[in-house]
């Protein structure tokens, strides 16, 4: 129901249960690699996938998200960071901080060189509701794609809002007989842990329809706060990057100080938590990342607090 409502065509063979997205990246990894292959990770992108490699003993090989007033995949970086050991590509569609989805010609050139490489795509999706605005170029999903053998990833932690529900799940695709054997593969995997409870599995079609009208109120969150955002900081010592969807905002901020030094700053002397970048391994500084998600009256006082620092550090 949740991928017919999007016109998608997922047939329920091709879906598999887990407890969260997290645990899904252990299946597909467990699945894909030896101890010692790799998986190309996106960079700068949520500070998970070292962990959830190395509990696989893989090794995670970053491959760049480029800026130059839009996000886009390095695909040359990407080319060169491919080894004999490579054994997958992790795309988050859209990326987490960046708010960037893949677009069409960046998917048309990827999928020859997965395919000339033997490497599998994994699509951690969880975001893909949130986009700010329609985009004819965007890749909304993974799920229809069949050249090469592909992981779609979401989960009713995000587009539910109920991340103590614990059900996520994994879209397989991909030429028919690596689809055949890799589902196989998969449903001994689960079968062996047998994380997903009755009760959850049960209760999923009434809990992904009360989904729908919690999405639309984060929605409606998330662009509110978003818009006072670009309105507040339009003129001052910080810019916010481009961004399509998702619940995070990146500010770019004066390089008079670190990262970690406008971090503390903000949150000892105007009570304003924020993240820096090197949390999500930007290349260089100084960004910090704010969540959207926040409640609005808090995050109007906190981005006014943020403004209002930022004004006094230009007059000193």
């Amino acid at each position: 129901m949740y991928y017919a409502a999007r016109g998608q065509n997922v047939s329920p063979e091709r879906i598999l249960l887990t407890t969260s997205t997290s645990e899904a990246y252990s299946y597909i990894f467990k699945l894909l690699g030896d101890a010692g292959d790799e998986v190309l990770v996106p960079r700068p992108s949520y500070p998970l996938f070292d962990y959830l490699s190395a509990l696989e003993s893989l090794r995670p090989v970053p491959y760049s998200l480029i800026y130059d007033g839009s996000w886009r995949m390095d695909l040359d970086a990407l080319r060169r960071a491919i080894t004999p050991r490579t054994r997958a590509v992790v795309l988050v569609n859209p990326n987490n901080p960046t708010g960037s989805f893949i677009k069409k010609p960046e998917l048309d050139a990827l999928l020859p060189i997965c395919a000339e490489h033997g490497i599998a795509i994994v699509s951690d999706e969880v975001f893909s509701d949130f986009a700010f605005a329609p985009d004819s170029h965007r890749v909304q999903s993974l799920t229809g794609v069949d050249e090469v053998l592909t992981f779609c990833l979401s989960g009713l932690s995000k587009i539910a809002g109920l991340p103590h529900m614990k059900a996520g799940w994994i879209v397989s695709g991909g030429p028919q007989q690596l689809l055949a054997q890799a589902q196989e593969r998969l449903e001994l995997i689960a079968d062996t842990y047998l994380s997903v409870s009755t009760p959850v599995q049960l209760a999923l079609p009434l809990l992904l329809s009360i989904g729908e009208g919690i999405r639309e109120q984060i929605i409606e969150r998330v662009r509110e706060n978003r818009t006072f955002l670009k309105k507040t900081a339009s003129g001052t010592a910080c810019h916010e990057l481009h961004c399509e969807g998702g619940w995070y905002a990146i500010l770019r901020v004066p390089r008079t100080r670190s990262e970690e030094d406008w971090c503390l700053e903000l949150l000892d002397h105007e009570n304003v938590l924020v993240q820096p970048g090197f949390f999500y391994d930007f290349d260089s500084e100084a960004f910090l990342v704010v969540s959207l998600i926040t409640h609005p009256e808090t995050l109007q006082e906190g981005i006014r607090r943020l403004t209002f620092a930022f004004a006094r550090n230009e007059a000193d």
